[in-house]
């Protein structure tokens, strides 16, 4: 049976990884908090030389990464621990699952472009991230390549039935105004956890028996859209499920990014080519409205339609 390392399990990736990974073998999921120093399995990508013991103890098959440093604005102001987190802690994982002979799976992001243009982004575009938080991930890639047998999955956009996430986030404020004001020039496709970790365990067979299948690979859900028409589309959804709300969609109001400063310059172009990814592993990627609404009718309790 195969053995499988899955980091990160309380995300919301690691926690739907838990369940696609389960049926190819025997799971060791770890959360991300630091360990209490005793020798234990550790999660920590903080911890070094923790996660150096907790590899060689486990002796896994394969290793799934899905932690990270994600506080994009915050990582302004800690680069050195975004840096620890997002690229040096991925090279030491490669480092030991080359030394295994073990399969790597790394998770990175659309901010590793700088969001210029409309076309969406191929994986041999150029790279030019805009923010610690992109140039950290950016370096993770990097290091994770340098293992003979990994799959690395650039995203975007992800959310999950558990959690906190921008859907529900429109939620709560339109049950308390009559109005909402959202960004509507940045552009992407809103993806599911629970889509990346049913890809995941279904490249990692096709992969683990054509090993030239090992690369990056652009993973979101079809469409795109803009975060209002999100928020329009969350509300939409809500309504026809019977939810009571103050702002309906069309008391969602545009503004620019330009409008809506913060520490970080998002990326204005988050779509992802994901040619490569479906024709490499036979996929079909749904709508990203499909997902939403089965994310919305878990979270609102109601009953599919």
């Amino acid at each position: 049976m195969l053995k499988i390392l899955l980091l990160g399990c309380s995300g919301q990736v690691g926690w739907e990884l838990q369940r696609s990974l389960a049926v190819m073998g025997d799971v060791v999921a770890l959360g991300s908090a630091p360990g209490a120093g005793d020798g234990s399995l550790c999660g920590d990508l903080g911890d070094v030389e923790g996660l150096v013991r907790t590899v060689r103890q486990v002796a896994p098959d394969i290793i799934v990464n899905a932690a990270a440093y994600t506080a994009v604005d915050r990582a302004e102001v800690e680069p050195e621990r975004a840096h620890a987190i997002n690229a040096l802690a991925p090279g030491v994982l490669a480092t030991e699952a080359q030394r295994l002979g073990a399969w790597l799976v790394h998770y990175s992001t659309d901010y590793v472009f700088d969001g210029s243009g409309s076309a969406p982004w191929q994986e041999n575009d150029h790279c030019a991230p805009l923010s610690v938080y992109g140039r950290t991930k950016r370096a993770g890639e990097l290091a994770v390549a340098a293992c003979t047998k990994h799959l690395i999955f650039r995203t975007s956009w992800v959310y999950g039935a558990r959690g906190g996430n921008f859907a529900k986030t429109m939620l709560r404020l339109a049950a308390e105004r009559a109005s909402l004001t959202v960004i509507d020039d940045q552009i992407g496709a809103p993806t599911s956890a629970e889509l990346l970790a049913d890809v995941t365990a279904h490249a990692l067979r096709a992969a683990m028996a054509q090993p030239e299948l090992s690369g990056t690979y652009h993973c979101a859900a079809s469409g795109q859209t803009s975060w209002r028409g999100y928020a329009q589309f969350v509300l939409s959804q809500a309504r026809a499920m019977g939810v009571v709300l103050v702002a309906g969609p069309d008391q969602v109001q545009a503004t620019s990014t330009a409008q809506y400063p913060t520490a970080v310059q998002r990326p204005l172009n988050s779509r992802l080519d994901t040619g490569k990814l479906r024709s490499a592993f036979s996929l079909h990627l749904p709508l990203w409205q499909i997902g939403v609404r089965r994310m919305l009718q878990e979270t609102l309790g109601a009953k599919p339609t």
